[in-house]
């Protein structure tokens, strides 16, 4: 990719993003995006009638996805990649206000997933996610809602006191990090702000998944523009290159091209919704089903199938160099980062490592590798997880960037050039399985 061209697809990038402050949101851009593009939406509660070079979307739960687009000809295999719609956030809980000393009135929240807390101070903040309700014949539907009206979780001088004091200082959830709604004359206010919103009553509204976000809008910086900063990069800079390789790749003849993004990855995957759940398992079946495919051929298929597990990687940090690995340290704007794992929290291997590389080389990218210090652990990812329940050749990946798990984290401007095509090239290939070892890659 040019710069030029890396720099219009960072630009809307940022605005998948800004479009995108909860797993709710992003999942119905990624379908809005689907439909544009002519694929049609499928439901899991209907009997399936697929067309040959047609393309389909099914979603679990709005917070994740899975597209993708039958082959011209008999199915030979699946060519995935995995991405997560969530990110590390604050969750709004039930009965969500909370006085405070008489003057204020804060939101009761709580940690989803593993974020640096101290960054989401002093920044304007938000509440977004989905509101299900109850409409006027019964039915129970959802509603997405993003109020667009600032927070602030205000610092205190003794948290600074006591930081300097003891070198560090470890925040309290429950103390520290409650943002302020408003004054005292604020109580009782907030389903109401929340409902208006919506444009529904607060009556009907039976339950909710809110989150907090940051207002911020991303930002391309350096001096050469080469950076960006946003919140959510992990991982919706991956969701973003992969359903963008997705929906500008050739059609397939034999093979089936697939784009799975699944919600919970923060928190463990063990969602019905998330990467350790049927869901990819059973529109694999459902495609085979309905292929007419035998489920003995649907087991063999698996054998000639690859997936991509993307989910952003940690570049080497300017002041904390000692923690990156010796010889494995990737860099911003200089490739594709292959994650390796000797106790497998990554999964790739030799031989899905090698793949990889190939369909890299293939689209003109390149790359790099990713090992934590052998005396430091590390966090896994969707590809050992969904392994766990489609078990096929699977390689974990993502783009280097800095401070993840922040409420802003900062990439590169290339590499998301870089993701797309390689994508691209994936869901343009096929795999072959030969015996004893030996695979080919091949255009499909």
């Amino acid at each position: 990719m040019s710069k030029t061209n890396s720099r219009e697809i960072t630009e809307d990038l940022l605005k998948f993003i800004e479009k995108s402050p909860t797993c709710f949101h992003a999942v119905q851009n990624i379908c809005e995006t689907l439909v544009h593009e002519g694929f049609e939406e499928l439901t899991e509660g209907s009997v399936w009638q697929l067309s040959p070079s047609k393309g389909y979307f099914v979603s679990r739960n709005g917070s994740s996805v899975i597209a993708f687009r039958m082959p011209e000809s008999s199915i030979k295999g699946f060519m995935i990649a995995a991405a997560h719609s969530d990110s590390p956030s604050f969750k709004i809980k039930e009965n969500p206000e909370i006085k405070g000393e008489g003057a204020y009135t804060r939101l009761n929240v709580e940690k989803y997933g593993g974020m640096l807390m101290f960054p989401w101070f002093d920044r304007p903040l938000s509440v977004a996610g989905r509101l299900v309700i109850r409409e006027e014949d019964g039915v129970i539907s959802t509603k997405l809602v993003n109020v667009e009206r600032d927070l602030m979780m205000i610092p205190s001088l003794a948290i600074h006191m006591d930081r300097k004091a003891n070198e560090g200082h470890a925040l309290n959830a429950q103390k520290e990090m409650l943002p302020i709604f408003g004054d005292e004359t604020a109580e009782n206010r907030f389903m109401e702000t929340v409902a208006k919103e919506a444009g529904v009553e607060v009556k009907d509204i039976l339950g909710h998944d809110l989150f907090l976000y940051v207002r911020d809008k991303g930002s391309v910086w350096g001096a050469s523009e080469e950076y960006v900063s946003a919140g959510r990069l992990d991982d919706l800079q991956c969701v973003f290159g992969a359903l963008q390789g997705f929906i500008h790749a050739e059609k397939n003849v034999h093979a089936v091209p697939m784009i799975a993004v699944f919600d919970n990855e923060e928190v463990g995957s063990g969602t019905k919704q998330g990467a350790d759940s049927t869901f990819l398992s059973d529109v694999m079946d459902r495609i085979g089903a309905a292929a007419g495919i035998s489920e003995e051929e649907r087991k063999s298929l698996t054998a000639s199938s690859f997936m991509v597990s993307a989910d952003n990687a940690h570049a080497v940090h300017p002041a904390y160099g000692d923690k990156a690995d010796p010889v494995n340290r990737p860099k911003i704007n200089t490739g594709i980062v292959i994650k390796y794992h000797a106790g497998q929290k990554y999964t790739t291997d030799a031989v899905s490592g090698a793949i990889f590389e190939e369909i890299c080389k293939k689209a003109g990218v390149s790359v790099q590798h990713f090992t934590n210090r052998s005396d430091m652990n590390g966090g896994s990812t969707l590809g050992n997880i969904s392994n766990a329940h489609v078990s096929l050749n699977t390689v974990d990946i993502g783009l280097p960037q800095l401070a993840m798990h922040s409420c802003v984290e900062t990439a590169g401007v290339h590499d998301t050039a870089d993701l797309i095509d390689a994508m691209k090239t994936l869901f343009e290939s096929g795999l072959e399985e030969l015996g004893q070892g030996r695979y080919r890659l091949i255009k499909a």
